[in-house]
């Protein structure tokens, strides 16, 4: 599709982005001007705000789109902001919904121009960009698994001849574009997850509906790098995941073990067996760490979705 056709195609659609954040105030600000500042601009901008801050309220009322501003008394996690953020965004009759979050932002001012482009090339219900390392670029934000091997640099990602799409893989919530019908089809996140995990259930819904979704290779989404929780096992040929903060350990496993008795997602239990058995007991030498583990995922596959609280 012609470059021209396809931009004037996305302003004749409309599209609203949702942002969640949470005591953020300075992330957030950095966040909302490279969303607002796109060349393709968002018809409308959504802050859910997990604190109720009059100083986040006040910087939304600043930006240069119409905006509406939510703040929660309640934090609802990623999981719930996002939720909220995008069904308000359909109810104000989005036909696309963009979603990002305070500690990261779009790398230029054509990312969400691009996305729209490559939705519309290649028929995507949703599109999200590649996620990179906000001090390195080069370096991909989170891993990415591709068949058994695990990418960790953007240069890895082009190597197969994929063009600018890499079909049915996307990290989603950061920089992810979604068409209204497919919030339609799979829904959005359950807030019971909090955080944590929301974001695979969302895949697997994408996944199981049959829709055409997918990461552009031409757009990138600049976030922290979150790539020290996953800890290399066997030779590095396998990964486990062990957030050092027990909050997130305690979120991370437990929602694990409720998304692993869902549909699509079963296969992966013998091999989370052998990952996470592995890592406790031979290299950290911890029992008692993988007991925390059973008893967490006990809990996720029994839908027990109390909110964390330290001893």
């Amino acid at each position: 599709m012609p470059e021209q056709v396809a931009d004037e195609r996305s302003r004749e659609e409309h599209v609203t982005a949702v942002v969640v954040t949470h005591r953020r105030v300075g992330e957030l600000s950095v966040s909302l001007q490279a969303v607002c500042g796109q060349t393709r601009p968002p018809d409308h901008l959504i802050v859910v705000d997990n604190d109720d801050d009059p100083a986040v309220r006040e910087l939304v009322a600043g930006q240069p789109v119409a905006s509406t501003y939510l703040g929660s008394r309640r934090n609802l996690g990623g999981a719930g902001g996002f939720a909220l953020g995008m069904l308000h965004a359909l109810s104000l009759g989005a036909d696309w919904v963009w979603l990002a979050d305070d500690d990261g932002r779009p790398a230029d001012p054509s990312v969400l121009a691009t996305l729209l482009a490559c939705a519309a090339e290649h028929s995507l219900s949703e599109v999200s960009p590649m996620v990179c390392d906000l001090d390195d670029p080069s370096r991909l934000a989170f891993p990415l698994r591709r068949g058994l091997a695990w990418r960790r640099h953007v240069a890895e990602l082009r190597v197969d001849g994929a063009g600018d799409l890499l079909p049915g893989i996307a990290s989603l919530f950061n920089g992810a574009l979604f068409r209204a019908e497919a919030l339609e089809s799979v829904g959005v996140p359950d807030l019971r997850l909090f955080i944590r995990g929301d974001e695979v259930d969302v895949h697997r819904r994408l996944v199981l509906s049959g829709l055409r979704f997918g990461t552009c290779l031409e757009a990138v989404y600049l976030h922290p790098q979150g790539s020290d929780e996953f800890k290399p096992i066997l030779g590095g040929r396998m990964h486990t995941q062990y957030p050092s903060d027990e909050a997130k350990r305690f979120y991370t496993y437990r929602n694990r073990g409720y998304l692993q008795a869902q549909r699509g997602l079963r296969r992966l239990i013998p091999q989370e067996w052998l990952r996470f058995g592995w890592f406790f007991l031979v290299t950290r030498r911890d029992p008692a760490g993988l007991r925390d583990w059973l008893r967490l995922r006990r809990l996720g596959r029994q839908e027990k979705f109390e909110r964390f609280r330290r001893a």
